[in-house]
């Protein structure tokens, strides 16, 4: 694809709340862009994007699905994110990829907890997005209302392109403010044919009064349009479109269109919507990335987006298939790619060859013979890589900045049921965690079991299902745990001295280390200020692998450090005895006895919990939440329900669905994510 056609490409997410109709909606667009012949439905387990046997088991949408269509002559690649917090590194890695978004909001729950966090990481990337309010034919509909709630909320500027006539059952078509006609679908052609006419009657008064809106807005934030509105001039729409185009472009304002995806109704114009105001490739700011230098000096560079660039693309997600091996997601950046060729893993520092090119089609596969700047396809061959990984060449090595993933916070012990099993576990435990940066697993030294660790019970859950179903492993798996963390609350430092006679050789070393507590949140960070003047890599090397692996060891109780400074402030090497054997084993012990010094404390993680229930039970919800030592932070009313915020430790939230929906007749429902970690009041006491 020529850098000419790059402004035929768009990169889309659709992101929402679980529920909102993600999925439903781009099934639509599916449909309609000729890309599949039939609607699947999620109710019926039928969806194309939900191609788990999981999702269209559960009905929800696990794994980001990334897929390829066109319309009216501009291809557009969808990505389909999960609206459950337990995916957040799914949502995550997609957002760092796209050039624009689609928020699906539900017009009967408006912004929904969700909602929120997605629109909250949309804001970090900045990623330009519109708004589609989905489900108009839901009783209790309202469009204006989840337009003003977008506007409150997260304090950006509205603009209606669209208004819907009638709502909840008699809801039966829109009205298009910047033509100035009314739309409806035909459902006898499952919303394929659709007409368009003159304003009825009945909606013409209010829809000059969005119209009218509408130019203002516009013009407000364009100069030219601006002098030609006070002078009564008349607009037109190509200059209206291309006015909206870059104030959506540039975060300006948020569009909102609206329809019934599940109806077949509003999904054509959305797909123009996508088409005419979400930005190409080359409209969004260029990717930034690091240069690596051969002395190790680094720069900052930006990398812009064009076809006869060096190649450069991001690794935004990896999928184990049986038969291929690693399926790679790449978002190519700059440059481009042919299949067969080999290509530099930067940030692995080593060649890596790529075998197929492959575009896809959800989960259909169509051959490739290169990838370009803009564009997004799978490869295959690739044994490295991993998510976050950046492939360029040795003529311009660019590290693209890597993805940060939430940790763990639960934790199940796993156990094969036969001995036989046991290789096949920990192999399907490598591809797992291959896959997916929030999934870890390790073993416990004490006992010999297996631990996985996770974002929560849906998302242990769903891997112990894939464990057993998809890589047909024998495996049982014990009851949830808390994943603690340890951390230093004082300064020290401890001077190690190692000596050892092993195979009758001496073994000598001498480390003096300081740890001391960082900010909450701020992870772990290794230093070394001591003088290396004729202190050879390896011995260098073999001090921060002792380190590191001491800080994920633990301090009292074994479990990993966190929000610790280590600094190596002095070096005692000796060329004659000293080894690298013998800096790693000082270097660990060494970090023991300056954390015994700087009074450890265990922390246990804290979980942000939105509770949306019905007025009447406001009080039994909150009386549940501080019962397990649960902190109210805030309520939020809505039309039908009340949004309660609260933050409570991990530990006590176990078995909490149950008792909420016992207490408020099934009607409330609850989400919840990571905040931080904090100092767990009775030490050790009792791990849940």
């Amino acid at each position: 694809m020529s850098d000419s056609n790059l402004n035929k490409m768009r990169n889309i997410g659709i992101m929402a709340h679980i529920d909102a109709g993600k999925t439903t909606t781009t099934e639509r667009i599916l449909y309609y862009s000729g890309k599949i012949h039939k609607i699947g439905e999620i109710d019926d387990g039928a969806a194309t994007m939900d191609f788990m046997q999981q999702e269209q088991e559960r009905g929800i949408t696990i794994a980001s699905a990334a897929i390829t269509t066109q319309w009216k002559d501009h291809q557009i690649n969808i990505i389909d994110t999960p609206g459950h917090v337990d995916f957040t590194a799914e949502v995550e890695r997609s957002l760092r990829v796209l050039d624009g978004a689609v928020a699906v909001i539900c017009a009967v729950g408006w912004v929904q907890p969700q909602t929120e966090t997605v629109w909250r990481q949309a804001d970090e990337f900045s990623v330009p997005r519109l708004c589609f309010v989905n489900k108009m034919d839901r009783v209790g509909a309202d469009f204006f209302g989840a337009m003003n709630d977008v506007h409150e909320k997260f304090g950006c500027e509205t603009v209606a392109l669209q208004i819907p006539v009638g709502s909840g059952a008699e809801f039966d078509g829109i009205v298009d403010l910047l033509r100035m006609k009314e739309i409806h679908w035909d459902a006898e052609s499952e919303g394929e044919k659709f007409t368009v006419s003159d304003i009825s009657d009945a909606m013409k008064d209010m829809a000059q009064e969005w119209h009218d809106k509408l130019i203002d807005t516009v013009a407000s934030n364009d100069d030219a349009l601006g002098e030609k509105y006070l002078e009564g001039e008349e607009i037109t729409l190509d200059e209206l479109i291309a006015v909206i185009r870059r104030c959506t472009i540039d975060r300006t304002f948020v569009p909102f269109l609206c329809g019934s995806s599940r109806h077949n109704q509003g999904v054509q114009p959305l797909m123009d919507a996508i088409v005419d105001f979400l930005p190409a490739p080359d409209e969004v700011p260029p990717a930034e990335g690091i240069h690596v230098k051969k002395h190790g000096d680094e720069e900052k560079v930006s990398v812009p987006c064009k076809e006869n660039g060096m190649p450069l693309g991001l690794v935004f997600k990896i999928q184990y298939d049986r038969e291929m091996g690693n399926l790679c997601y790449v978002r190519m950046y700059s440059g481009k790619i042919n299949s067969g060729t080999q290509v530099l893993n930067v940030s692995k520092k080593k060649r890596e060859r790529i075998n197929r090119i492959l575009r896809v089609n959800a989960n259909k596969m169509e051959q490739m013979d290169s990838v370009s700047a803009g564009d997004i396809a799978v490869f295959v061959g690739l044994k490295l890589a991993q998510t976050g990984d950046t492939l360029g060449s040795e003529g311009l090595p660019i590290l693209l900045e890597s993805m940060k993933f939430p940790e763990p916070v639960i934790s199940i012990a796993i156990e094969p049921e036969t001995l036989s099993d046991r290789d096949k576990l920990k192999e399907t435990l490598d591809i797992l965690s291959h896959e997916d940066p929030t999934f870890t697993s390790h073993e416990d030294d004490e006992t010999g079991q297996l631990i996985i660790s996770g974002m929560g019970e849906l998302h242990l859950d769903v891997l112990v299902t894939r464990m057993k179903d998809d890589f047909k492993v024998n495996c049982r798996s014990g009851a949830p745990q808390v994943t603690y963390r340890e951390a230093v609350t004082a300064a020290a430092e401890h001077t190690e001295v190692f000596s050892k006679v092993l195979a009758g050789k001496e073994n000598t070393a001498g480390i003096t280390v300081k740890v001391e507590p960082r900010k909450q949140g701020e992870g772990n960070l290794y230093m070394c200020t001591a003088k290396q003047n004729d202190i050879p890599d390896e011995i260098m090397e073999a001090i921060e692998s002792g380190f590191k692996g001491a800080l994920a060891a633990g301090i009292s109780y074994g479990y990993p450090c966190t929000d610790t400074a280590v600094t190596v402030t002095a070096i005692d090497y000796n060329e004659l005895t000293s080894t690298p054997f013998a800096f790693e084993a000082c270097a660990s012990a060494a970090f023991d006895h300056a954390c015994e010094k700087a009074a450890p404390q265990l922390l246990e993680p804290v979980m942000n919990v939105d509770i949306s229930c019905p007025k009447e039970f406001v009080g039994d919800a909150m009386s549940q939440m501080t019962q397990r030592g649960g902190m109210i932070m805030g309520q939020d009313s809505k039309t039908s329900v009340e949004i309660i915020h609260a933050q409570a430790p991990m530990a006590k939230m176990f078995g909490f669905s149950t008792n909420l929906r016992s207490v408020t007749q099934g009607r409330a429902s609850f989400s919840m994510e990571f905040s931080h970690f904090q100092v767990k009041p009775d030490g050790l006491g009792t791990i849940y």
